[in-house]
């Protein structure tokens, strides 16, 4: 497209390509708003480096941004892994990069998403619970490193950094609503949080940071909703534990539109609640769940069951709060699932 914005039309390009010597006003402007077009989407287009693209939630990002045309870098432990995701024939112009080559792509990026953590759905031994925590202060700390030793005129201008609502605490409250500007809870994962949030805010001020504390992320084949239908099919589908702790979700493709207008739209900056506007309570999570698979919800699933899969885990679930973003609705975020019943219907439909 560019050549057509740059040539001088001549009597001739080569012998055998005839150009006209004059065209019509319509022909003109034609050209004129191709050559626009193409600016423009060179002008919009993003390079972007991703931690944790290999995950539940990176995945799909980096299909989305590939798929809007944006140059992608995964940054990744694991190229073999990677390779398998994003195989060569459908991901063409992605660069994978294993950790000796993060330092050149960050170099070459316009922005980072930084969501890379060991899964926290999965039983908790003590060195579990370490990695969990490590796995997300190594990477961030790594990465921001990376961002500030930059040159000025190739560092980032953007930090998008997956942070989770845990921050808040586990069953502190069935009452108290949580926004942006809610305290920290005082258990483990809110620790977690806070360590891996203080790590990300050691950033460049010259860098736009948005921490996006997740949700309960439901989608296809993975997350916490693939662990769950097992045990709700085996229990006639009843509500997990008492069914009266919070359950604060949100739909895949909204958190990967919420991170995406993140790295565009200069107003989303700072700490952004990554959940849905209507937060329900477990028992009416698993009754809308009930209904979508058919299956009747009326006997509990008691806190063991879970437990039995989960361990400490399990406290994801069981111990939830009521979370709201504030934020993103204040900032005009169109959710494309507000309410979980939509949400669990174009999953599981």
């Amino acid at each position: 497209m560019e050549v057509f914005c740059s040539l001088s039309w001549t009597h001739s390009i080569s012998p055998r390509l005839h150009i006209p010597h004059s065209f019509s006003v319509v022909e003109t402007n034609r050209f004129r708003v191709i050559c626009s077009a193409a600016q423009s989407q060179k002008a919009n287009q993003m390079t972007v480096s991703v931690t944790g693209a290999t995950g539940f939630i990176g995945t799909r990002l980096v299909q989305r941004l590939h798929a809007d045309n944006h140059n992608v870098c995964v940054l990744t432990r694991s190229k073999s892994k990677a390779e398998t995701i994003f195989p060569v024939k459908n991901f063409p112009g992605i660069v994978i990069a294993e950790e000796a080559g993060w330092k050149d792509c960050i170099e070459g990026s316009n922005a980072v998403v930084n969501l890379a953590g060991m899964p926290i759905s999965t039983r908790w031994s003590p060195e579990i619970k370490k990695e969990i925590k490590e796995s997300r202060i190594r990477v961030t700390s790594k990465v921001v490193d990376l961002i500030n030793s930059s040159p000025q005129g190739v560092r980032p201008t953007v930090l998008v950094s997956a942070t989770a609502v845990g921050y808040y605490g586990s069953g502190t409250s069935e009452t108290q609503v949580f926004n942006e500007n809610s305290p920290s809870g005082n258990d483990y994962l809110a620790e977690v949080c806070r360590e891996w949030e203080g790590t990300a805010l050691k950033v460049d001020k010259d860098v736009r940071l948005a921490l996006i504390r997740i949700g309960v992320v439901l989608g296809k084949d993975g997350g916490a909703l693939a662990k769950m239908i097992p045990l709700f099919m085996m229990f006639a589908g009843g509500p997990l534990g008492s069914g009266q702790q919070w359950f604060s979700w949100i739909h895949l493709d909204d958190i990967v539109n919420l991170i995406y207008e993140a790295l565009s739209n200069p107003s989303y900056k700072g700490v952004i609640n990554g959940t849905a506007p209507n937060p329900v309570r477990l028992s009416e999570m698993c009754n809308q769940l009930g209904n979508v698979l058919g299956r009747p919800s009326w006997l509990l699933v008691p806190d063991f069951a879970l437990k039995a899969v989960l361990g400490e885990g399990a406290s994801v679930v069981l111990e939830g709060q009521k979370v709201v973003p504030a934020k993103a609705k204040e900032l005009g975020f169109p959710f494309k699932y507000p309410y979980v019943k939509d949400a669990l219907k174009s999953i599981l439909s």
